[in-house]
Formats: structure tokens, sequence, C-alpha cells
């Protein structure tokens, strides 16, 4: 007996949605607050008789309990401390006061750019990279797509390209483009470019040969059929196609702002790594979560509006 799979409504989805997020929060909220799930190690308080364990530093359960042993037996003030986890893992209370002044707390360097200010950085450098890889790679992959010669032509050796690792091209990116923004600009886009063209060309594939077929019959030819028949068909599907690829964009960030002079949101995370201030670096990072998630947000209610017509473009 078969099972009609039910279309939920608003609120269960709505409740899903917020299980998904909550339900990690949660798991990251019960390792920071209850000690007796993780919590390797242990911040000293009160060095006792230990000189070298330093108030505010952290040390392991084992040796801690160690020299607290040792100093009861040789009758000595034992150092004191309390649980804690690595200083890797802050909990989200410090990365939620991070988030907030990331925004209101000058850099540290007077040259410095603000949190903000990497930020943009960042996010112009993400756009501009994709904007040009969708400028070659939606007609490209069109074009393969629809036809079966350049298809033959030219995806053998994009099938090639797509498996070399984009940031092996960062030393030649520099050599030939220079240290700043075209760099970083071109390793975001060999990352995505000829994943873009093959996604895109299989999409347009998928169009209903039907459709083509009866293009054919009413007196279109092979041009007019790709602009007035393929190109409408697979756009909702490319479209979507596009939301997926611009987060492929934003996982080449890092690495391509490495390249040349460090800059962006990369530069604002290594200083911050540097001088162990981990809650900052968690609240970069989700920063750039939440951003990927509001433009994905925005472009499918974009996309719901422009393309009413599809079925289940929601």
């Amino acid at each position: 007996m078969g099972y009609v799979v039910k279309e939920l409504n608003k609120k269960n989805k709505l409740i899903l949605s917020i299980c998904s997020f909550l339900i990690p929060i949660l798991l990251w909220c019960s390792v920071s607050y209850l000690p007796f799930i993780w919590h390797p190690q242990v911040q000293i308080t009160s060095s006792g008789s230990v000189p070298y364990l330093q108030v505010g530093s952290r040390v392991e359960k084992s040796v801690f309990y160690s020299e607290a042993q040792s100093a009861v037996n040789h009758d000595s003030a034992p150092p004191q401390g309390k649980l804690v986890n690595p200083i890797y893992l802050p909990a989200p209370h410090e990365v939620a006061k991070a988030l907030i002044t990331a925004f209101t707390t000058p850099p540290v360097q007077p040259d410095a750019p603000w949190f903000h200010q990497s930020l943009w950085h960042s996010i112009k450098i993400v756009f501009t990279a994709f904007f040009i890889s969708s400028l070659i790679g939606i007609p490209l992959g069109i074009i393969c797509g629809f036809s079966r010669k350049i298809s033959l032509l030219t995806e053998p050796f994009v099938e090639f390209f797509r498996y070399l690792p984009a940031p092996a091209f960062g030393a030649l990116a520099v050599a030939i483009l220079g240290i700043n923004d075209a760099p970083k600009i071109a390793i975001i886009v060999i990352g995505t470019l000829f994943q873009q063209i093959l996604i895109i060309a299989n999409t347009t594939r998928m169009v209903d040969r039907g459709l083509i077929e009866a293009g054919y019959t009413l007196g279109t030819n092979k041009f007019k059929s790709l602009f007035n028949v393929v190109i409408p068909a697979a756009s909702p599907d490319i479209y979507r196609d596009l939301r997926v690829l611009l987060g492929w964009a934003w996982t080449y960030l890092i690495v391509s702002e490495l390249i040349g002079t460090t800059t962006g949101i990369t530069w604002f995370i290594t200083q911050q790594a540097r001088y162990q201030n981990f809650d900052n670096v968690y609240a970069a990072i989700l920063i750039i979560g939440v951003i990927g998630l509001v433009c994905d947000y925005l472009l499918m209610k974009l996309g719901e509006r422009l393309f009413k017509w599809k079925a289940g473009a929601k």
C-alpha cells in the first residue's frame, strides 16, 4: 500500500525550520554550560603553592588534579580552578556579545579597517567574482546543453579543469594580476566557473523534449527554439542552480583572500585568531553564514516572483 506525501502547512514548516537551528545551538549550549559533558580543562583562579600555574591560564584536568594532589600531600595550598572548555570553543553568550562588539570596537591598529569595512570588502569580492563567472558560465552552459557538438568540443576540457584546485593558481594569479583584489576575484571565478558550466548545461538538457518538438512543429528553427523555448523553460532551474553556486563562491572567499595582501573578513579572522580572540573568530564566521542565508532567502523570494508560472517555484 502506497503512501501519499502530504504537504506540510506553514506552521509545521516554520517549526521545523526553527528546530534546524535550535538543535545545533542546544548542543553547543550543553557542551559549553554543562561541565559533566566535556570541559576537559581547568581555568586557574588561584595558583596556590604551584607558581607556574598562572591565574587565568588553562591546563588539562589531569595536570591540575595531579598538582593539587601533590600540594595536599605536602601540606601546601592546592591550586583552585573551574572546569572550562578549550579556548578555541567559546560559549554561545561570548560569541553573541562578540557579534555586537565587533561592529562597535575600533581596530587595534590605527590604520586597520573596521569590521564592517572588512566585511563589505569581502562581499564586493564575492559578488564581483560571481557576476564575472555568470557572464561566461550561463551562456556557455546553455549552449553546451543545447548543442551536442559544442558540448563535445567544450565539456571534456571543462570536466578536466574543474578537478584542478583553484587555490593552486594563487601564485600564478598574483604574478599576472598583482597583489590586490584581482587575483582574489580570479580564484573565486576559477572555483565556480567550470562547475557552473557543467551544472547549467545539465539543467538545460533536462528541458522537456516535447516542448522543443512542439516548437519545431509550429515552425521555429533551431535558433528560435533556443531563445523562445529552451531558455524560458530552463530559466527557473538555472536560477535555482545559481543560488547554489553562489554558496560555492563564498566557500572560496577565505582561501582567495589569503592570496597577495590579506584583506576583507579573512584579515579580521586571522588577526583575531592570532590574539586568541576566538569569540570574534566565531562571530565573523557566523556573520558570513547569516549574510549567505539572507541573500539566498531574498533570491528565493525574487525567484518566486520572476517564475510564478513555474510549477513548484516556491
